[in-house]
């Protein structure tokens, strides 16, 4: 039998960087995946979606060249060719990670994992079996996209996010089931593709986790790109129909698209590897675990979606490292309290820490500041005016709360407020800190400086 000091099952963002990190710490170290290395986020989730998004904005700027002076011949799209360009940059960055996992000597073992004890995991491929030991185990088994009975997901016509991504032709029509992230992340790129997007939300607004003058800028966005959002709706039956879908609202409404997309719940894969027998605690199919990322089984750690906590790479990726170094002894404990995200819209969201909802919400006591994209100079060169950026502080000890960003790069500009969290700094650091111009950063700085109604580049409130 093999013997390791860490085994980690599954090879997605949490777990090839946390059997990464082992190998790094001098911990013999041996990785076990069923499928793709890379799991979700790279080879179903967040690059293809990105490699995408990029396709639909060159198409998007292609169209809206003329406004730079450009002169284009007619303008056509691909869906093929950008689906081969996306697999093109997945299969490049796979290769890359399975060189890293070889130059650090982590050994890759193909096979489904199950978890025989709290010291040894039987890994079974192609009809064979071996178990190997481990001083530690690391679970990071991920999820995927819930096969909701009720909405007779055929793969076909009703899909998931996985067969959108590989779509070769633009459906006519889309009707997406879900507002959230992954629906509106969707209908942005198809929409832009070409195809009659609608999405149907049961809450009252799509992206509703966000503040409401974010999903505003989204929403306004939408109506322009002529995608039709229903919210307050409950969709009753999908049905395949002659190569179409029935879609049926519970008030009576019925629409015929070409395809329908579920865009809501994820499943745990958290049953079939052993977890009852071995009497691990797990709730609503998520893994327990303790800010360690250690589950009630010495010895057994779980991280990454499979735990339920923050369906996100970076969180998995972190995670993983928390719990290589509790593994190996080392005081190592998890904090959420600094997340960013990112929202793949157009334009682009991202967010850190407390919105301005929230804190109504809980009733704690904040100063906002907030500078749009209109006012800035390098937005407008860009012919990026739409959005804004929003800071939230306390106004006892100046600290930064949380930001939350609507428009162009959002998602790169969110590190300098995550790191302004992180390291504790006051708005006033923040806004005294110099930024180079004309940058979209400085977006940043004069939304810290609005906290305390000084933007030059904007008619502050007098505080």
């Amino acid at each position: 039998m093999r013997e390791y000091d860490i085994v980690v099952v599954g090879a997605g963002p949490g777990g090839y960087v946390a059997a990464i990190r082992a190998a790094q710490l001098g911990a013999k170290t041996a990785l076990v995946e069923r499928d793709r290395i890379g799991g979700t986020c790279l080879n179903w989730g967040c690059i293809p979606t990105k490699a995408l998004y990029y396709s639909a904005k060159a198409l998007e700027g292609a169209k809206h060249a003329s406004d730079f002076g450009v002169t284009a011949g007619e303008i056509s799209f691909d869906l093929a060719k950008a689906v081969e360009r996306k697999d093109g940059v997945v299969k490049k960055l796979v290769g890359g990670i399975e060189q890293l996992l070889k130059g650090n000597k982590v050994e890759v073992i193909k096979g489904n994992g199950y978890l025989e004890s709290a010291g040894k995991v039987r890994v079974a491929n192609d009809g064979s079996t071996e178990t190997i030991a481990a001083r530690s185990i690391i679970l990071a088994t991920g999820s995927e996209p819930a096969m909701i009975p009720a909405f007779n997901i055929d793969r076909k016509n009703v899909l998931t996010s996985t067969e959108m991504l590989d779509l070769k032709k633009v459906p006519e029509s889309l009707l997406i089931i879900g507002g959230g992230v992954m629906g509106c992340e969707f209908a942005t790129l198809f929409s832009a593709f070409g195809s009659r997007v609608m999405i149907v939300e049961l809450l009252p607004s799509i992206l509703a986790t966000e503040d409401k003058m974010v999903s505003r800028v989204i929403g306004k966005r939408f109506k322009e790109a002529g995608v039709n959002v229903l919210t307050d709706v409950q969709v009753e039956a999908v049905t395949p129909e002659d190569g179409c879908v029935k879609t049926r609202l519970k008030d009576g409404r019925e629409f015929m698209t070409e395809k329908v997309m579920v865009a809501i719940g994820r499943s745990f894969n958290s049953s079939g590897i052993g977890l009852d027998a071995l009497g691990v605690n797990i709730e609503k199919g998520r893994i327990a675990v303790d800010e360690r990322m250690e589950t009630n089984v010495k010895g057994v750690y779980a991280i990454g979606d499979v735990t339920g906590k923050m369906l996100l790479a970076h969180v998995a990726s972190t995670q993983g490292i928390v719990a290589v170094n509790a593994a190996l002894g080392k005081d190592a404990r998890m904090d959420y309290s600094v997340i960013p995200a990112g929202i793949f819209t157009d334009p682009e969201i991202a967010s850190v820490g407390l919105r301005e909802k929230d804190a109504a919400e809980k009733g704690i006591e904040v100063r906002v500041g907030r500078f749009p994209y209109a006012a800035s100079g390098k937005a407008l060169g860009m012919g990026e005016t739409e959005g804004f950026v929003q800071i939230v502080a306390d106004p006892g000890t100046d600290k930064v709360l949380g930001c939350s960003i609507v428009g162009a790069h959002a998602t790169d500009l969110i590190g300098e407020a995550a790191l302004a969290m992180k390291a504790g700094v006051t708005v006033k650091d923040l806004a005294g800190t110099i930024h180079a111009h004309p940058t979209l950063p400085e977006l940043v700085m004069e939304a810290a400086e609005d906290v305390h109604g000084i933007a030059i580049h904007k008619m502050g409130r007098k505080r």
